[in-house]
């Protein structure tokens, strides 16, 4: 693999999080670094764009130890957009790395995850993308099982990249006191959340000035949709103790619905 590849970086966290530090420190091996990530939180933004009903603050902050930083005030997709479109000229960006993600982004969490939607977005443009998540929330958590591990998956994966796919990789790493086992290569788990909504303690938002019925926020309880023989789905590899990497495509239609509602209609209409 080259050592001096074009790299852009960008999170969901936001540019001042432990994680997006942590993984610029990780690629500055392989070549050039550049950060342009959302100025504030913008998890749950999925592949969301921020489009033109008002201006997108960007800022440079500076070249710091040979790395380039700058923030959007916009999702992790317009970050990657604003990125290919104003900083990569004709689109010279080699890979696409997103995180690392303070929290899973396995199962259903990656149709949801601003990381894996600024991977999506880089897809789209044919630009190899990886997002890379450590399961454990908080502000400061311990990185140091993906800082010993992350850059030997990701040198495998760049040197095995499948030509002409418009594809990520979404590398999930168990909790730091977890033991790791090793890597599984997995697919897409299944569950959804209940009881999603929990009122509110706290005061209101100070944007919010109206009268409201009430104040909530998302938390709810994890059902899991997985068959427990099914070892292979990502959210179970991680309670196994593994590394999982699985492989997403922008691509979103069924192709087996696609043939079987094709040999019901093609030839009725």
């Amino acid at each position: 693999m080259p050592s001096d590849l074009n790299i852009l970086i960008t999170n969901d966290d936001g540019y001042s999080s432990n994680g997006i530090r942590e993984l610029v420190a990780m690629m500055r091996q392989f070549g050039r670094v550049t950060v342009v990530a959302p100025r504030t939180h913008q998890s749950g933004m999925s592949v969301a764009v921020s489009l033109g009903n008002r201006p997108l603050a960007y800022k440079f902050l500076g070249v710091i130890d040979g790395v380039s930083w700058s923030w959007l005030d916009a999702s992790p997709a317009s970050c990657v957009k604003f990125a290919l479109d104003k900083i990569f000229p004709g689109r010279r960006c080699d890979v696409v790395v997103c995180g690392v993600n303070h929290g899973t982004n396995a199962s259903v969490a990656t149709n949801y995850s601003g990381t894996m939607g600024a991977a999506e977005e880089a897809a789209i443009n044919g630009i190899p993308a990886i997002g890379v998540s450590l399961c454990e929330f908080g502000d400061d958590p311990d990185f140091s099982s993906v800082a010993g591990r992350f850059p030997a998956i990701f040198s495998k994966l760049m040197d095995n990249w499948p030509t002409g796919r418009r594809m990520s990789y979404n590398v999930n790493f168990p909790p730091a006191a977890t033991p790791v086992k090793g890597v599984r290569v997995c697919h897409q788990g299944y569950g959804y959340w209940v009881e999603e909504f929990e009122p509110w303690e706290g005061s209101a938002p100070s944007e919010i000035t109206d009268r409201v019925d009430g104040l909530y926020v998302m938390r709810g309880r994890f059902l899991d949709g997985s068959p427990r023989e099914d070892r292979c789905a990502d959210h179970h590899a991680l309670e196994d103790g593994y590394i999982s990497i699985s492989p997403q495509t922008i691509d979103r239609t069924d192709h087996d619905e696609e043939r079987r509602l094709g040999s019901l209609l093609n030839e009725e209409f």
